[in-house]
């Protein structure tokens, strides 16, 4: 397939070749700190553009394209990499402050909590509420039927009780 520079006899450079070569040399142009700050800038005006739901939909479409470039285990080792980055940044502390506020947040949408405890309840109906024999629920761990062992409990009490 020829392009239409080639066609017009005009030189060998395809359009893409061409924005290519002239990113290249502004880039060496403005060096490695001024093309990020380039960067910087053109992403706070398509920003400004676009307002907040036009950026959060660019995003969006631009996670789909790669993750269909990586596929689901280039995706999943991504999202690893990425989070062990940031625990490594918050360090065990900030982690665990992440993890008690998302919770917190999660728990807010009750109709969120709601679904998950139908899940729940329809998945230990389907296994006629036999817990696998791991010591929770009601097929070990006594007569409650609250999940965990009588010791969870007990232990949960114990710390519930240094909080007052």
């Amino acid at each position: 397939m020829t392009s239409k520079s080639q066609e017009s006899g005009k030189g060998s450079m395809t359009v893409q070749e061409a924005g290519h070569k002239g990113g290249e040399a502004r880039k060496e142009e403005l060096g490695p700190e001024g093309y990020a700050e380039m960067g910087r800038k053109g992403g706070e005006a398509r920003k400004e553009e676009l307002g907040p739901e036009g950026y959060a939909e660019m995003g969006r479409k631009g996670g789909e394209a790669r993750k269909e470039e990586l596929g689901p285990e280039g995706y999943a080792e991504m999202g690893r990499k990425g989070g062990e980055a940031r625990k490594e940044e918050l360090g065990p502390e900030g982690y665990a402050e992440m993890g008690r506020k998302g919770g917190e947040a999660v728990s807010q949408d009750r109709q969120h909590m709601a679904e998950i405890g139908r899940e729940g309840g329809h998945a230990r109906a389907a296994s006629g509420g036999n817990d696998g024999g791991n010591g929770r629920g009601s097929s070990g761990g006594g007569s409650s039927n609250r999940g965990g062992t009588s010791a969870q409990h007990a232990e949960a009490g114990r710390q519930s009780h240094k909080n007052r």
